[in-house]
């Protein structure tokens, strides 16, 4: 982390991070001295952190980054990886969505609002959403509209919303449109029968992108038009909470989605691969593992369970929300579920392409795990060894690869289809292009099957 202002903070009159030190801190500037005052002394700071919604913070004594315009000086709590929107699964976003909305009927109650509604507020730990936007909220104002009613619409549910009724896909137009999907594209891409009566879409999604329009060239807004009471408002965060609740997406029918039923492994095999797995962990001892191909987990597993934080990265969505619905279904801690392309991976976007860190940026970490992977990124796209060996040394010192010989039956599918044009896809060729970069520090044949699982050290 460099020592300087963070990139992404730059947008809130009200503060922005820092960090000091390899320190991150949140520097509250005079212009939002009165809402921090109101946050912390209505309570709402405290009931939203011991709801576990958002990030706690202490107030330190450190100096600040723009002394002439500071009130308070913040080191909030740190979570142990960042994520985006357009990386999440189906119910990551819907979760995020809901609890956002859940914190404005808060705030409500304490005579506070969320000003805006961005879903890159929201982060997860330990397989649950929290808030880490400490200067999210300002006073709230009788009459008034939500000001992030708009953000949250097609930051949320605009996604949401094309996922559950169009194709899951869609999720990653969020990668395109920075500051959510715009309404009325939405709009025309969903089916026609969420344009009729009074359903949540046609509302949220419909009307408001037809409002857009007509008043796109007029000077005023669309969120105070008219006085609204706080329980006009509530009731419209209800109704926003129905509609994102209804919205479903069912894993199913991608490609890699029931990867290990489909594999060639026996229960047994599976098990013993874990053991091994979880062995190679043990002789590196990594302090944080990306998994990548994770598929739903599984031998994500093993660091996890080891109190070893783990970012489990699958180009699938369908493995991705199953691996979070276990997450969430048996309360894991230190394991993060992501859709990740490899061979397209998250770039840095936004403001000079410095908003939102890529993927590769959010590292190095001590270990990767590239399981049942390799055959995948040689064959499926082309991606010689020696340049696939190179990535890997760019991003962790240790690597756990499982090697997938051309006689396995996961290999003759993915050749099935294409000319064999890999010679040096073997055995001899993976170890000749790896050990330019790491040493073969363990090496075991895979019971039951004919594959081989690697442990790597970086030269």
């Amino acid at each position: 982390m460099n020592e300087a202002r963070v990139s992404s903070s730059f947008r809130d009159p009200s503060g922005f991070l820092f960090t000091r030190k390899g320190i991150l801190y949140r520097q509250v500037n005079q212009f939002g001295a009165k809402t921090y005052d109101k946050f912390i002394s209505s309570g709402l700071y405290e009931e939203l952190t011991r709801r576990g919604w958002l990030v706690a913070h202490t107030e330190v004594d450190v100096k600040a980054e723009n002394p002439e315009i500071a009130y308070r000086i913040l080191q909030p709590d740190l979570v142990p990886f960042i994520s985006y929107p357009y990386e999440w699964s189906f119910s990551q976003l819907k979760d995020a969505a809901l609890l956002t909305l859940e914190i404005n009927k808060l705030a409500l109650s304490k005579g506070m609002i969320l000003k805006d509604a961005s879903a890159y507020n929201i982060q997860f730990v330990d397989g649950k959403p929290i808030l880490i936007d400490t200067l999210s909220f300002d006073l709230y104002r009788k009459g008034s509209g939500w000001d992030g009613y708009r953000q949250f619409c097609q930051h949320f549910l605009a996604p949401l919303s094309l996922a559950s009724m169009v194709d899951v896909r869609f999720m990653l137009l969020s990668k395109n449109y920075i500051d959510g999907i715009p309404l009325d594209l939405v709009s025309r891409l969903l089916p026609g029968k969420t344009r009729f009566g009074l359903s949540g879409l046609n509302i949220h999604i419909h009307m408001h992108a037809r409002v857009q329009r007509e008043y796109a060239d007029k000077q005023t807004t669309q969120n105070n038009t008219g006085l609204l009471t706080k329980e006009s408002l509530l009731n419209m965060l209800k109704g926003l909470s129905q509609t994102v609740e209804k919205l479903t997406w069912q894993p199913k029918g991608t490609e890699w989605g029931d990867y290990y039923s489909a594999t060639n492994y026996s229960d047994d095999s599976l098990r013993l691969k874990g053991e091994m797995v979880g062995s190679f962990i043990d002789q590196a001892n990594p302090a944080k593992v990306w998994d990548l191909g994770a598929n739903n987990g599984l031998f994500s597993r093993e660091a996890a369970k080891r109190g070893i934080f783990t970012v489990a990265s699958d180009i699938d969505p369908a493995a991705v929300e199953k691996n979070y619905l276990t997450i969430k279904a048996n309360q894991e801690k230190n394991l993060m579920p992501l859709v990740m392309d490899l061979t397209n991976p998250s770039p840095s976007i936004g403001w000079v392409n410095q908003e939102r860190d890529a993927f590769n940026a959010r590292g190095p970490v001590d270990m990767i795990l590239a399981l049942a992977l390799i055959h995948h990124l040689a064959i499926s796209n082309n991606l010689p060894l020696d340049a696939i060996a190179d990535y890997f040394a760019s991003i962790s010192n240790w690597a756990v690869v499982e090697f997938v010989p051309k006689s396995d039956s996961q290999v003759k599918r993915l050749l099935a289809t294409r000319k064999d044009i890999f010679d040096h896809y073997t055995e001899e060729g993976f170890e000749a292009a790896f050990s330019r970069v790491f040493k073969i520090a363990n090496k075991q044949p895979l019971a039951g099957s004919e594959r081989t699982l690697y442990l790597l050290k970086k030269k």
